[in-house]
């Protein structure tokens, strides 16, 4: 891995383009990622992605989302399974609720993966964020109904903690972004309130949390009116946030330099515990709303970078290439040593069924 001081950093985030390309005078990386010897049943975006032990071993899951016609019909609440091991995915029983969900999280926590929230768009644009949770069982495929969610959000960080808690961090509610950090504790069935979240609240951020610490980057913030309207723009900062084993509402919050490149919308994101490292892949260069549009009319264009952050050097590290440009992902995943992202959008704004896998070198 090649890993750059903090003076670098700082060097190369002048010279490094919004959309990834590589600064000048360096090197390009060879790619270490690959399209996958299998796809989604159908092409989907925005859906939360998790990986679980399933009958028939390692599987990737998918939850919600929106379809390739990317409008309000296309929000969708179906589920699919990938079995790693044959190379093949199918249809599972969809999400029970009556209308589709974009910008939801899926995390596995002790062999069940939670599903959190999302939000509704209804014919006249109106967009409601919602408040259930489900327990999904991969032995069964059974879903079960669990506390809601006190504060409803979309579009937020969801991370797994000690194979028992999750936090959601930030995200949208219905009006406005919150800096609410909710803490769900899949043991009890309850929820808490950890440390607020101390940064300028933000949707479709990205991080992950590996031992007892996690990375909060990017997003989108509000940026007040015009017109009477909201207006967003793109927020380029980083939070690392240190949990107190003993207390895990405690986090000790502190600002961390942003990445190299600009922010990125909606990336793929975890974190490794064996590396201490959150590792992060794909994004859009540009705000945008479901469709991969731009809050200012401009297109979305994705990225092919893989990238993480390192928690005991609190350095970036540039880590490689994608297969090809992605954006408007909820969630990276691992098996064994290769990492998947699923579905997505391409460089074109189309929805895609892809399914891409990478290994980090060590």
């Amino acid at each position: 891995m090649k890993f750059w001081s903090k003076a670098a950093i700082a060097g190369m985030a002048m010279i490094v383009s919004a959309c990834g390309q590589e600064p000048e005078g360096q090197v390009t990386e060879q790619p270490v990622s690959s399209t996958a010897e299998f796809e989604l049943p159908i092409p989907m975006t925005n859906n939360a992605v998790a990986l679980a032990e399933g009958p028939d071993g390692p599987t990737l899951y998918s939850f919600n989302g929106l379809k390739s016609g990317k409008g309000w019909k296309d929000a969708s609440n179906a589920a699919f399974a990938c079995i790693i091991s044959i190379k093949d995915c199918e249809e599972i029983a969809s999400v029970p609720v009556n209308e589709g969900r974009l910008a939801s999280a899926a995390v596995t926590v002790a062999g069940k993966i939670y599903l959190f929230g999302g939000y509704t768009v209804a014919e006249n644009g109106d967009e409601v964020s919602t408040p259930e949770v489900f327990a999904f069982d991969p032995k069964n495929s059974d879903y079960k109904r669990l506390a809601d969610m006190p504060t409803p959000v979309d579009d937020m960080v969801a991370l797994p903690y000690l194979d028992r808690y999750i936090y959601l961090v930030s995200g949208w509610h219905d009006e406005g972004n919150v800096s609410l950090v909710q803490l769900y504790d899949t043991q009890a069935d309850s929820w808490g309130m950890a440390t607020e979240f101390p940064g300028k609240p933000v949707f479709g951020h990205a991080g992950g949390l590996a031992n007892d610490s996690m990375i909060i980057t990017d997003g989108v913030a509000v940026a007040g009116l015009v017109d009477g309207k909201r207006k967003f723009a793109a927020a380029p900062f980083a939070w690392r946030g240190d949990i107190d084993p003993a207390d895990p509402e405690q986090i000790t919050w502190r600002a961390v330099e942003a990445h190299p490149g600009g922010p990125q919308y909606r990336m793929a994101a975890m974190g490794d515990n064996d590396r201490g490292m959150i590792l992060f892949a794909g994004g859009g260069d540009n705000p945008y709303n479901y469709d991969g549009i731009g809050y200012d009319g401009e297109p979305a264009k994705p990225t092919d970078r893989i990238f993480g952050y390192d928690l005991n050097t609190d350095e970036w590290a540039e880590l490689g290439q994608l297969a090809a440009p992605s954006m408007d992902h909820r969630a990276l995943v691992k098996s064994g040593d290769d990492h998947y992202i699923m579905g997505g959008m391409d460089a074109d704004q189309a929805v895609t069924a892809r399914i891409m896998k990478f290994r980090i070198d060590d």
